[in-house]
């Protein structure tokens, strides 16, 4: 291996589990990946893990979430212990089988990350009830409640759970059949008769209950997690007990930084999402750490509540997207308090869901230096909900935009060679055997030897080390060729372009299929522009993306990639400033921040075709 002795001293120590991994060669064109480290025993249920610590640790805070106050404020952390939470479960669970439910009747949740809705979680976990948290935005965002009417007609719920019935009385009252019993953590739905939570915690539990949880094993149905349906409406993922334990054992043995201490995470990733349930949810959960639940985001409106929780709260690992990354990053440079705390403790940050810029991992890097003489790792990996969800993650201090590194312990990967590029696919423990009453798209998922197909390509890092892994190399369905028969690779030239154009840009979707040149969607970061365009604060956004400043910037950015260009392939000629946001409506982009590049193509197809006849307004032209 090559040696990073030297730059591995600059950062704050941390181990990393695989650092061997063995490739064998398959049939022409296919090789298979796997760790050195084996897997070892794991749980045979997620409900081990809770019994353990209300047993070990029972007065430990394992959640908390501060009070909503009447004035839309937050308060103070109310908490819920280890104790608190085995009994609340078994109560709830009592309740569950008291109803009758099932797999063919399960639970589903509308409801923000909160206190009743964890516990309501370990409920079903612990009757072996299925359940689906489905995202808020479908009954809070959506105008047409298509996708959150989509989940009712596949999963045949018979209980349905919202946070308040203010907030989704709308979307209830539109999609959920009358005969499907209703419970709300607060508040009331005019005109149908509903159910308090409370009445479900206050359950008396009885041996039944215990009977249920012990019943369950390796193969029950824990949750359904819904795809972000870029391309289609989204598939329920089945979530087994066996995926879920088995991922928990191969996160922890890839990243041992995690069993060290009970970990302390300020969270806001939502558990519609794998990465906020299954991972950071039960990361906590397997280990006996606390969850403080951040009400906050990654946006203008909401980031203040996230800083003031990291100001507060000394995680010991933290995760997040790379839009609140980039967030924190600015705030850091001057909010001492902030790096005071947030840096007093903190083992690890961690990244996914989108690429993270270099300039803002470069930014962190400074400040973490600076205040503390050392750097935080910054890790990362590669997964999906189908795999629930991690199947690779780095593996040395240095990291850079685009690794991903190496397959957890138990997986092995695909490599198939596909069009030029590399894509990856997933077997193990820890995948899904298929999608909830969807033969067909569980067949298309699967290769004829059992893998699971993900559309992902990668490429090493090292092409002398295999041990260092692998690096992302974009979607294969996003690739395109141009007119001339030109391939277009768009992961890495959508990460070249964000790089080059931060602060400016926050994203982009790249055009060009059947064109003579590449053009570009331009998703510009908001503060950043404003700023540059030296208008009012209350300027309208349309003006400040006309303005001097801000074109002059996204120009420059697109003249240096074309002096930088190798070819057609890696050029981008034109593009426009998108006043329009992406729309969580439309699917192009999740509740969790990703921009889906399909969908934006498909929404937004007579744009894309004015940019490339040159009749759209504004249009940015590279002077290479």
């Amino acid at each position: 291996m090559s040696d990073t002795t030297t730059d591995a001293s600059r950062y704050r120590p941390m181990p990393f589990g695989v650092t061997r991994v063995s490739l064998r060669d398959g049939a022409p064109g296919v090789r298979y990946l796997s760790a050195d480290l084996p897997l070892g025993a794991y749980a045979r249920r997620v409900t081990d893990y809770l019994l353990h610590w209300a047993e070990a640790a029972p007065e430990r805070s394992f959640l908390a979430r501060r009070e909503a106050l009447a004035d839309g404020r937050t308060g103070d952390w109310q908490h819920v212990s280890y104790g608190q939470a085995l009994e609340a479960a078994r109560s709830i669970g009592q309740a569950l089988l008291d109803r009758g439910l099932t797999a063919e009747r399960p639970v589903l949740v509308l409801s923000e990350n909160s206190l009743e809705h964890a516990l309501l979680a370990l409920g079903c976990i612990y009757a072996g009830v299925p359940y689906c948290p489905v995202s808020p935005a479908y009954a809070t965002v959506s105008q047409d409640f298509d996708k959150l009417r989509h989940a009712l007609d596949t999963l045949t719920p018979g209980l349905v759970f919202a946070a308040d019935g203010a907030r989704y009385g709308r979307a209830i009252e539109a999609t959920v059949a009358p005969d499907v019993e209703v419970v709300l953590a607060q508040g009331a739905i005019a005109g149908r008769a509903t159910t308090p939570f409370i009445s479900l915690r206050a359950t008396p539990a009885t041996a039944a209950v215990d009977a249920a949880m012990h019943a369950t094993g390796p193969g029950t149905i824990v949750k359904f997690l819904f795809t972000s349906g870029s391309t289609k409406l989204p598939k329920p993922v089945i979530n087994t007990q066996r995926m879920w334990c088995a991922n928990l054992q191969q996160i922890t043995l890839s990243l041992p930084v995690l069993a060290q201490e009970p970990p302390v995470l300020v969270d806001w990733l939502p558990w519609n999402h794998t990465f906020g349930s299954n991972h950071n949810f039960g990361l906590v959960l397997m280990h006996g750490g606390t969850l403080y639940i951040d009400d906050g985001k990654p946006t203008a409106a909401l980031i203040g509540e996230t800083l003031r929780n990291l100001r507060e709260i000394a995680p010991t690992v933290y995760f997040n997207v790379p839009a609140g990354f980039e967030m924190i990053a600015e705030a850091m440079k001057t909010d001492a308090q902030l790096r005071d705390t947030l840096l007093s403790r903190l083992q690890m940050f961690f990244y996914s869901g989108a690429g993270l810029s270099q300039p803002v991992w470069d930014s962190l890097h400074a400040t973490q230096e600076s205040a503390i003489g050392q750097r935080i790792v910054m890790a990362t990996g590669l997964g999906m909900t189908e795999s629930a969800p991690s199947a690779l993650f780095v593996n040395s201090a240095e990291v850079r935009a685009g690794h991903v590194g190496v397959p957890v312990p138990g997986m092995t990967l695909k490599l198939v060679d596909v069009d030029g590029k590399t894509e990856v696919r997933y077997r193990g423990p820890n995948v899904t055997p298929g999608y909830w009453r969807s033969d067909a798209a569980t067949r298309d998922a699967f290769d004829e030897e059992g893998y699971l197909i993900t559309g992902d390509a990668v490429k090493w890092i090292d092409d002398s080390d295999i041990h260092r892994g692998l690096a992302f190399d974009g979607r294969i369905a996003e690739d395109f060729k141009l007119a001339t028969g030109t391939f277009v690779s768009v992961g890495p030239l959508r990460a070249r372009i964000v790089a080059a154009g931060a602060p400016y840009i926050q994203d982009v979707v790249l055009t060009g299929l059947n064109q003579k040149e590449i053009g570009a969607l331009v998703f510009p970061a908001a503060a950043a522009c404003r700023e540059a365009s030296r208008l009012p604060a209350d300027a309208p956004w349309t003006e400040v993306l006309a303005s001097a400043g801000v074109r002059q910037r996204i120009q420059a950015v697109l003249n240096q990639l074309a002096r930088d260009a190798t070819g057609s392939a890696s050029r981008v000629a034109r593009a426009l400033l998108m006043a329009e946001p992406p729309s969580l409506d439309k699917g192009e982009i999740t509740d969790k921040g990703s921009l889906n590049q399909r969908a934006v193509l498909r929404h937004r197809e007579a744009l894309v075709a004015a940019l490339h006849e040159g009749t759209a307004p504004g249009i940015l032209l590279a002077q290479a």
